[in-house]
């Protein structure tokens, strides 16, 4: 792949940041496959670019409302020729930014148009206490890069 595919990518999670920032539940869904994953950092799971934007919309109408979305691109690795997997570090705030808590694994699919859209997403909060203390007692688990 190239700078354009990566540039294109990059622009979906700008897209995100911006659809969350404005609460706009159907442009955050919009980013999305009709038959994608969504996994929370909870566990709940919702299936579809439709099912994604309405909850979204309801999350954004209630408790995170007025909240916005920070992120820091930690790869971009193409998968295949229409497939990508980006790593971000990210999370929610309210005002001023904190710490970026949580992982999050995107894998993108460039349509036949040659846009691309979110095709699955696992969000995972960062436990760094639990993280140490497993690390402390199976030092071989630490990985390479964290």
């Amino acid at each position: 792949m190239n700078a354009h595919d990566t540039a294109a990518i990059t622009a979906v999670l700008d897209r995100l940041t911006a659809a969350w920032a404005a609460g706009d539940g159907a442009a955050y869904g919009a980013e999305f496959t009709e038959d994608a994953t969504y996994i929370t950092y909870v566990g709940t799971l919702y299936r579809g670019a439709q099912e994604i934007g309405s909850a979204h919309q309801a999350l954004f109408d209630g408790f995170l409302k007025g909240t916005r979305l920070a992120h820091e691109v930690v790869s971009v690795r193409f998968t295949g020729p229409g497939t990508a997997l980006v790593v971000t570090r990210g999370d929610v705030h309210k005002g001023k930014p904190g710490g970026l808590h949580k992982i999050q694994t995107y894998t993108l699919a460039r349509r036949p148009d040659g846009t691309w859209k979110v095709a699955a997403f696992q969000n995972t909060k960062h436990r760094a206490v639990m993280e140490a203390i497993s690390f402390k007692f199976q030092p071989t688990t630490r990985p390479a890069a964290t």
